[in-house]
């Protein structure tokens, strides 16, 4: 036996026969090493992680090979409920993570995991998650090569919080930034927006609504690198998240010192996301979204742009939402279907609360 199957044979001696977690299970000894060479070592499994040290280690010349700038990113991952249509904690941490990278034209790479667990959550609750952590990571083409666990006492947290951080490397050529947005510029986007807030308002039952509305969740960084290879000169990208595509289009609009003018008529917005903001009074604007990219671009190449996003499986419904204008400056304004105009500003608080 060589050494790399003896590793990977000591890593996965670990069995964790518990039911739920316990405080032993965040305790550093055998309890904990079983959790995590059943859960998590054995989900994730790669060279990097298997070695189990207090870091994962890295080429230089690999890295130099894709670019000559990193990019760093780190978000944590609080929603309730754990599981929602279409998507649960673990395939959200991994998604979020990755397109926080890839719309700062970054080519995502590598991930962290850290795992703040409550004390009796189910074990295969957290299989589960692990398992959709997995599954999303290989569809977006990363690692998680290293991480964290940590177990707090009932009613010290809500089940599961997760917080993940992300490397990857910015090609030589590429310069993404919220203030670069230029007069004339137009402004894209891949889809229908809110469909996120709208699955979670939903998977918490306080309303009594039927709708079949998944959320979006998906990692982006594929749509994105086709989007780079025919425009490489992309002037700003963000992904859609909390605050939704309103916020989005203000930050632009501030960091650049510019107007932004929205079409009302021109935004993907699903009949059933729709009804559901005009029963609860909510704004689709400010509705999450966790596979959405908002993208300022030349208006020369709008048209070449707009058709490799409609030929990719996360762009089919893309749309040119918006335009960039000299006044008002810092201001978004939205011509409404009546024909009027109305001001699109920032929210004060959160039209729901921890929906990511």
């Amino acid at each position: 036996m060589n050494d790399s199957a003896k590793l990977k044979l000591r890593q996965r001696s670990g069995k964790c026969h518990a039911e739920t977690i316990t405080m032993a299970h965040g305790s550093g000894g055998k309890a904990m090493r079983d959790l995590i060479d059943d859960v998590f070592v054995s989900a994730f499994d790669n060279h990097e992680l298997n070695k189990l040290e207090d870091q994962a280690c890295f080429d230089l010349s690999t890295l130099n090979a894709l670019g000559h700038r990193l990019a760093l990113t780190t978000d944590s991952y609080v929603v309730d409920p754990l599981f929602f249509p279409g998507g649960d904690i673990g395939k959200l941490a991994i998604t979020g993570t990755v397109n926080d990278l890839a719309v700062g034209g970054a080519q995502p790479l590598y991930l962290t995991c850290g795992m703040i667990i409550e004390e009796g959550l189910p074990v295969d609750t957290l299989r589960t998650i692990a398992a959709s952590m997995r599954q999303t990571a290989d569809l977006a083409g990363v690692k998680i090569v290293t991480g964290d666990t940590k177990v707090v006492p009932r009613g010290a947290a809500d089940k599961l919080f997760i917080n993940t951080a992300g490397i990857g490397v910015i090609p030589t050529g590429i310069n993404i930034a919220a203030n670069r947005a230029q007069v004339g510029d137009v402004i894209v986007i891949n889809g229908y927006i809110g469909d996120h807030g709208a699955a979670i308002v939903d998977a918490r039952g306080d309303m009594a609504l039927q709708n079949s509305i998944e959320t979006d969740c998906q990692p982006l960084n594929s749509l994105i690198a086709a989007m780079l290879k025919v425009c490489p000169d992309i002037h700003c990208m963000r992904d859609a998240t909390r605050g939704g595509i309103a916020t989005v289009l203000n930050e632009f609009a501030h960091s650049s010192q510019v107007g932004i003018r929205l079409k009302e008529t021109a935004l993907p917005i699903r009949d059933e996301v729709r009804g559901m903001c005009e029963i609860l009074g909510l704004d689709p604007l400010y509705l999450a979204n966790e596979g959405k990219v908002v993208a300022i671009i030349p208006a020369q190449a709008a048209e070449q742009v707009l058709n490799v996003m409609r030929a990719h499986p996360d762009g089919r419904h893309s749309a040119i939402i918006a335009e960039v204008t000299e006044k008002p400056v810092a201001r978004v304004i939205m011509a409404t279907l009546f024909g009027g105009e109305r001001v699109v500003d920032m929210l004060v608080g959160e039209q729901l609360p921890r929906i990511c």
